[in-house]
């Protein structure tokens, strides 16, 4: 990779480290459902998409903790720290796979529901594995409230959201593809 190109990357990765920052207080505004929009993880995916597994996965490992070291959200345990494991999966395989995958529309969809998924399982493994180190439990049922149930209004967000922007992104900027 070029220097360009690399600069390019990690200005993009700048602004989708910011949007982390900025998208909750946005969506917070909404009653009952703000944080069930899942504000932190469509930047991620976004920077999946568009600067690959490697700098997305940077950005979704780091944006709970600054958020948190910022403005004191998300608590750090255990949802913090589960939320940077989760985040820093969503940007890898959203990433990865776009890039494995044939540049067609379905694969901007196939990359991203497998990276919600795969994130999901990796949030919930890795919160079972905090709280059963500190002397809680944590369920199957919890997994899934917290995992898809309460999350329904992010994943259609998402699923609605992302591949637009993608696809917007891709057809303003052809040069974004060669990044």
């Amino acid at each position: 990779m070029n220097k360009r190109n690399q600069v390019l990357k990690l200005t993009l990765s700048a602004i989708c480290l910011a949007l982390c920052m900025v998208l909750p207080f946005l969506t917070g505004q909404i009653p009952q459902i703000g944080s069930m929009l899942c504000p932190m993880h469509i930047p991620v995916l976004l920077c999946g998409f568009i600067c690959g597994p490697a700098w997305a996965a940077v950005v979704g490992a780091f944006a709970p903790f600054l958020r948190f070291a910022l403005f004191g959200m998300p608590p750090l345990f255990p949802t913090g720290a589960a939320m940077c494991f989760e985040l820093l999966t969503y940007g890898v395989v959203s990433g990865a796979l776009y890039r494995l995958l044939p540049q067609k529309k379905s694969s901007i969809y196939a990359a991203l529901i497998a990276a919600m998924l795969a994130g999901r399982v990796i949030w919930g493994a890795v919160s079972a594995v905090l709280l059963s180190s500190s002397g809680g439990t944590f369920t199957f049922a919890a997994f899934m409230a917290g995992a898809f149930i309460n999350a329904i209004p992010g994943i259609v967000l998402h699923i609605v959201l992302i591949p637009v922007v993608v696809m917007a992104l891709e057809r303003a900027l052809p040069w974004l593809k060669k990044v």
